[in-house]
């Protein structure tokens, strides 16, 4: 069974940093992408950043930058390390796994985190 397990988050002063984690159990496709997510309170969930197996990273245009996604392959964590953070940021961050690569991610396929909440004070 696929589990996805967040912790991390908190609230943090604009300016500041904070890591998400996500420890990733089961998955067990050959190729496959592994993201980090945000909906704010009114707003569509976005996708933040994610990387593939083969090493690809992909942040969108707000985050490049101040975040850095990465994977610990050893331990099958997701990490994401967020520098420099607006309140903007604020949001319920998810990870998701979903089959894929080459740029192409299934994410309507994929299996997510139960959520951490990001609150930046100003």
């Amino acid at each position: 069974q696929v589990q996805l397990v967040q912790s991390g988050g908190g609230s943090v002063q604009a300016g500041g940093s904070l890591t998400l984690s996500c420890a990733v159990a089961g998955y067990s496709e050959n190729k496959y992408c592994l993201g980090w997510f945000r909906q704010a309170p009114g707003k569509e969930r976005e996708r933040v950043a994610h990387i593939e197996t083969t090493g690809y990273h992909w942040y969108t245009g707000s985050v490049q930058g101040r975040f850095t996604i990465s994977h610990d392959a050893a331990q099958n964590t997701l990490y994401l390390h967020m520098t420099s953070l607006y309140s903007e940021d604020t949001a319920t961050y998810y990870c998701a796994a979903a089959p894929g690569g080459g740029g192409y991610c299934s994410w309507s396929r994929g299996v997510w985190g139960q959520g951490t909440q990001v609150t930046v004070s100003s």
